[in-house]
């Protein structure tokens, strides 16, 4: 490879974080080659039809065609590129434990690569490193996980604010390769050993998740003594010692992450000997979050059997089609349970949504989701809620009834427009 020249890349598993990893180091100049099992996504993808729904990332791969190769040949992919990002998904099992069965799956075809530079994307239990390394002598390897969020992955890719490379003792020289690849990116450089990066993942994300349940407890409390959660949390976030950031209680976290790296590391931790009771809490206070606005609305109606509820989002934050482990899951099911009728309406989550839930009808809008409703639940805060005409909306429903699971929309201009409006960790507020 001539000075200046940027080493070709290999992508292994084209997913979520596979595919903007591959967009975005080609847009950075690199030949990507990216291999994925599924013959159908990798024609749709060398077509340039990208199915997953993340801010910027068509874009990309339309605008870097020429230098995006995919296939499902693993050969391609070993003959064009040393550098291997592998990033296929480690789902929880039944046992909670990360099934890591499609890492196994790359691990044996690599057996002999040769002088390859295995770069693992994929969140693994801490001590997965050590095992594949010894499973694959000839065969570099670094562990470097992925900070991405989504709906603003592009971005926290070509703008990370860390950049962890663990690196086992004696090869360094696989880190720096990596360390070359993200330099041009900026972000603080964090080097460490394999085993401590992989744990920096989990870490983050049990960390995060516990912010949120911390203070969706205490938004539990608010309501109990008359206390705003809003207010409390913004008192909160001006000590530097806290800062703002997960701050905002709601209706429970959900999505590929959160759910399954708390579990995950939970159940590492048992395995290893050691009883991790905080993320028990953590855990079961997001299930019950979910579940606490079913009692909300009987607050209101009475039993539910028969009332039409409306649920304005399903995927499990905006700016996705994500729906995996989202809080309209468990609240379509608890209403159902309780004999309501469910409507719903999402911006872009409704097809992968029809199938996880069945006997919910999908509306084609907003307002048609809520005309004839007992009431409406506001699941996911996308933008376009805010916009909705609430007089009108109001004028078509049964009753006037918004539970706000994400304290998003404005309570004095819903009581203008003839609601009752109950958020979380806040004060009802009523028609004004």
């Amino acid at each position: 490879m001539s000075e200046g020249e940027k080493a070709p890349i290999g992508v292994i598993g084209v997913g979520w974080v596979g595919l903007v990893t591959a967009a975005c180091f080609a847009e950075l100049g690199h030949e990507v080659f990216a291999r994925d099992v599924v013959p159908e996504k990798v024609e749709a993808l060398s077509r340039g039809e990208v199915t997953i729904h993340e801010p910027g990332l068509a874009e990309l791969v339309v605008s870097n065609a020429d230098r995006l190769h995919f296939t499902t040949d693993m050969e391609e992919v070993l003959d064009s590129a040393e550098i291997l990002f592998v990033c296929v998904d480690t789902p929880p099992t039944h046992s909670g434990d990360a099934d890591l069965s499609r890492v196994r799956a790359v691990v044996s075809e690599l057996t002999d690569a040769g002088s390859h530079l295995l770069v693992m994307k994929s969140t693994v239990p801490a001590g997965t490193g050590e095992t594949i390394m010894g499973e694959l002598p000839g065969v570099g390897y670094v562990s470097c996980p992925e900070f991405l969020k989504e709906g603003t992955a592009v971005q926290d890719f070509m703008h990370p604010d860390r950049v962890v490379i663990g690196v086992p003792e004696g090869r360094e020289e696989g880190g720096r390769r990596v360390a070359e690849l993200y330099e041009p990116l900026g972000g603080d450089l964090v080097m460490t050993d394999v085993t401590s990066a992989e744990m920096v993942k989990l870490a983050s994300n049990a960390y995060l998740a516990t912010r949120i349940s911390f203070i969706n407890e205490i938004a539990n409390v608010c309501e109990e003594v008359g206390a705003d959660v809003t207010e409390v949390a913004r008192g909160m976030g001006l000590d530097e010692r806290i800062g703002p950031h997960f701050l905002r209680p709601g209706i429970g976290f959900g999505g590929s992450c959160f759910p399954k790296d708390v579990s995950a590391l939970k159940l590492l931790a048992g395995n290893s000997g050691y009883h991790f009771q905080l993320l028990n809490a953590v855990i079961e206070v997001n299930e019950l979050q979910k579940r606490r606005v079913v009692n909300k609305l009987i607050k209101h109606l009475g039993p539910l059997s028969g009332r039409r509820i409306a649920l304005l989002g399903l995927a499990f934050k905006p700016d996705t089609d994500d729906m995996r482990e989202a809080s309209s899951l468990v609240l379509a099911a608890r209403l159902a349970s309780e004999g309501a009728e469910v409507v719903a309406f999402d911006p872009v989550a409704m097809e992968g949504a029809e199938e996880m839930l069945p006997g919910v009808e999908m509306a084609d809008s907003a307002l048609a989701a809520l005309e004839g409703a007992d009431a409406a639940v506001l699941v996911t805060e996308w933008p376009e809620f805010r916009d909705i005409e609430w007089q009108a909306a109001g004028a078509a429903m049964n009753r006037k009834l918004l539970i706000d699971g994400r304290n998003f929309l404005d309570p004095a201009g819903m009581a203008e427009a003839g609601f009752t409006w109950e958020g979380v960790g806040r004060a009802e507020v009523g028609p004004s």
